[in-house]
């Protein structure tokens, strides 16, 4: 079965830095969209920042200009390089991804296990 893995989470102080790996694997034909989505509680899941097999980036609002989401697609693994974090940025962050498996025939949705990020003093 397809899984999205991920690590890196944890707990930093305001202005501190996490990098969030995710890795794919399975029996996948294509990864068309990886990205990173979170969740406060309370709140819903909402878009932090995604990328295509084509390098083509979007990034939210909220955490333009302090984070930064790259992708090598011979791993099959995406990461979220955040620095400058905030309070705000306490979230479960999760991986995503939309591919083409040998499972199944049309394009699916993933989702990794969300991995917890804290930002306290």
């Amino acid at each position: 079965q397809v899984q999205l893995v991920e690590s890196g989470g944890g707990l930093v102080q305001p202005g501190g830095s996490l990098r969030l790996s995710c890795a794919a694997s399975g029996r996948i034909l294509s990864i068309n969209v990886m990205g990173w989505y979170r969740q406060a509680p309370g709140k819903q899941r909402d878009l932090v920042a995604t990328i295509t097999s084509r390098g083509s980036i979007k990034y939210a609002d909220s955490v333009t200009d302090r984070f930064t989401i790259a992708r090598d697609n011979a791993k099959k693994t995406v990461y979220l390089q955040m620095n400058s974090l905030k309070p705000e940025d306490t979230a479960v962050y999760y991986c995503n991804a939309d591919l083409i498996s040998m499972y199944r025939g049309p394009i699916e949705t993933y989702w990794g296990q969300g991995t917890q990020v804290t930002v306290s003093s």
